[in-house]
């Protein structure tokens, strides 16, 4: 059953994703980028509530009265997949950071394009970190949400953490507070298996950090809050007997 499941929601996952792009296009001559942003709400909650009815999985947000009013830079663990149409809850105005090669995807990338995302090119890195500062700022200045995976790419559970500069430079370039994420989402919906799991996804908002820290300190600061509390919530969902 747990793989006819996976099977029924990769389905829909892949059917939704695809018929919100379709019905979206238009949006493209939209002077605004909101409708959108919109669809990504929409997109977010439909698969949320798959997950729910097909396979079992839910969410519980723990800390989202935490989150600063206005522009703020998002930095959260990433574990899946799960976490890119799911944030779109909490976060109504994001702006992510996210891989150039997607903008190439046919309708995805025209959307994602429209929607003033934040692209970096990870193979030139001197060049990587103008562009989504000047991306970031643009972001920021009308409000948004700039939104970073500090590790770059999905980290499997329990792997050796691996935070890259680009959280901290923008940090410093935007002089925003950080709101650090922490979550286990891997542990139902792991990078290269195939099954979503039931259980409950913990995403948990910790307590944001000021700005204007020394960028060593901010770093070791955001790496071991956002670790310990990833540790904690897979602890919890272990002892509960809960996903992997």
């Amino acid at each position: 059953m747990l793989h006819l499941r996976s099977l029924l929601f990769n389905v829909f996952f892949y059917l939704w994703t695809l018929f919100l792009m379709i019905i979206i296009l238009p949006a493209l001559a939209w002077p605004s980028d909101r409708p959108i942003l919109f669809i990504g709400l929409v997109w977010g909650r439909g698969n949320l509530w798959a997950l729910r009815v097909i396979c079992g999985l839910k969410v519980e947000w723990r800390g989202m009265e935490k989150i600063p009013d206005g522009p703020i830079l998002v930095a959260a663990k990433h574990q899946s997949a799960w976490e890119t149409f799911a944030f779109f809850l909490p976060f109504r105005r994001p702006a992510y950071v996210y891989k150039r090669q997607l903008a190439y995807v046919p309708l995805f990338g025209w959307l994602i394009w429209k929607a003033k995302q934040i692209p970096v090119d990870r193979g030139r890195k001197g060049e990587a970190l103008a562009s989504i500062t000047v991306g970031a700022k643009r972001a920021a200045a009308i409000g948004r949400q700039v939104m970073i995976f500090p590790e770059g790419t999905r980290r499997a559970v329990d792997a050796p953490p691996d935070y890259k500069f680009g959280v901290t430079h923008l940090y410093r370039a935007l002089g925003l507070p950080c709101q650090p994420v922490a979550l286990n989402s891997g542990m139902f919906w792991s990078r290269k298996a195939f099954t979503r799991r039931p259980g409950t996804v913990l995403v948990e908002f910790l307590d944001p950090i000021p700005p204007g820290l020394p960028p060593a300190e901010f770093s070791a600061k955001l790496e071991a809050d956002i670790e310990a509390a990833t540790n904690r919530l897979i602890a919890e969902s272990r002892a509960r007997g809960e996903g992997e």
